[in-house]
């Protein structure tokens, strides 16, 4: 650790990445998930921790911005710190950087802590030592409640149904799959053709194996393409906004 920082390297392996060497965008979820919880988890507030007290961290928001992008076999370091708590939001940020310092990705997340028994969210405030916090932004702002344009058309993106590879191990949906599944609905060209800059996602609500999300676009007047995920009794799963720098 370094200036309250938890650093990791590694390299980019090829399973990480798509047709153009790129790191797909949910692969790099999960790397910032995976970091997030080994962070914690020195610092006295993993999920083992937590889970003494029958409560867990639920991501509610996040924002990436993607500099650019690291390509498959490419030396990276990972860098994640939290930032103490804004609200009910408890803050994270992370930057993956090259070996020399340039910035490729950086990303703001928001979470939340919430009662296993009772699916509340929690409003313990000594879960973390304040002394271990670094105050940097990687992203100016963190990420607010998304909202879809008024008097847009609405294109619908199909659906998906909660199987197997879907469901982590609390037994719903990783929060990284709902950006695959977006991506893989945008289709193969848009995804290969433009170039994702920007992601916001809010996650609304848990998906359990066997429910089916339908999802549904809206082009904004800044050209982001809006994304709902609602699951069939209308309850929202997600909403997405991404910005590619050309194209879309």
């Amino acid at each position: 650790m370094s200036d309250n920082r938890f650093i990791q390297k590694f390299i980019i392996p090829c399973y990480d990445t798509d047709s153009q060497f790129r790191l797909r965008p949910s692969s790099f979820m999960n790397f910032a998930q995976e970091i997030a919880n080994r962070h914690a988890s020195c610092l006295g507030f993993g999920y083992d921790d937590l889970m003494r007290t029958r409560t867990a961290w639920v991501l509610s928001r996040m924002h990436i911005h993607f500099d650019e992008y690291p390509l498959w076999r490419d030396e990276v370091v990972l860098k994640t710190w939290h930032k103490g708590q804004e609200g009910l939001f408890w803050l994270r940020d992370f930057s993956l950087e090259t070996p020399d310092g340039r910035t490729l990705v950086r990303a703001t997340t928001s979470w939340l802590v919430l009662n296993i028994d009772t699916r509340h969210i929690s409003r313990e405030t000594a879960i973390l030592d304040e002394g271990t916090a670094c105050f940097e932004n990687a992203i100016g702002q963190s990420c607010g409640k998304l909202s879809v344009p008024k008097g847009a058309e609405t294109v619908p993106l199909g659906e998906h149904r909660v199987t197997y590879s879907d469901v982590d191990m609390n037994s719903h949906t990783n929060n990284a799959m709902y950006l695959q599944w977006v991506t893989d609905a945008l289709g193969y060209e848009v995804m290969t053709v433009g170039r994702l800059s920007d992601i916001k996602i809010n996650f609304n609500g848990e998906t359990r194996p066997g429910e089916t999300v339908t999802m549904s676009r809206v082009d904004a007047p800044d050209g982001a393409i809006c994304v709902d995920g609602l699951t069939g009794d209308g309850r929202s799963a997600f909403r997405m906004e991404l910005l590619f720098d050309k194209g879309m």
